[in-house]
């Protein structure tokens, strides 16, 4: 089980990541631009490629449903209490990675290597 304290746990631990507000929910950001958003405490939306939607929605389909913007598919909705903690991480850092600039992204890399 992923609380949204680990949540938020995971996704400031990203380089450059802030908490903000986006139309009275919670948002992590990078440098500005939303990687993932906190409609309630029991979901989070995270704005992951189509590729990795698929994949989440395939590996936990009772934790994860895909997330449309009008005819867009522009993430996935994780339900905390059935989602597995590594699959949360794997889906914050892949978002984080579509918002950051590349530099960022670059550098994130050599430290980890």
């Amino acid at each position: 089980m992923v609380t949204l304290r680990d949540v938020r746990a995971l996704a400031l631990a990203l380089p450059e990541a802030t908490e903000e507000d986006h139309h009275g929910m919670a948002s992590f950001r990078v440098r500005g631009r939303i990687f993932s958003t906190v409609p309630d405490p029991r979901h989070v939306r995270i704005m992951v490629g189509e590729e990795d939607v698929l994949a989440a929605c395939g590996e936990a389909p009772g934790a994860c449903e895909q997330l449309f913007w009008g005819a867009r598919l522009a993430g996935v909705v994780v339900q905390l209490r059935t989602a597995p903690a590594p699959l949360v991480a794997e889906l914050l850092e892949s978002a984080w990675r579509r918002r950051a600039p590349a530099a960022l992204v670059r550098a994130l890399d050599a430290e980890r290597a």
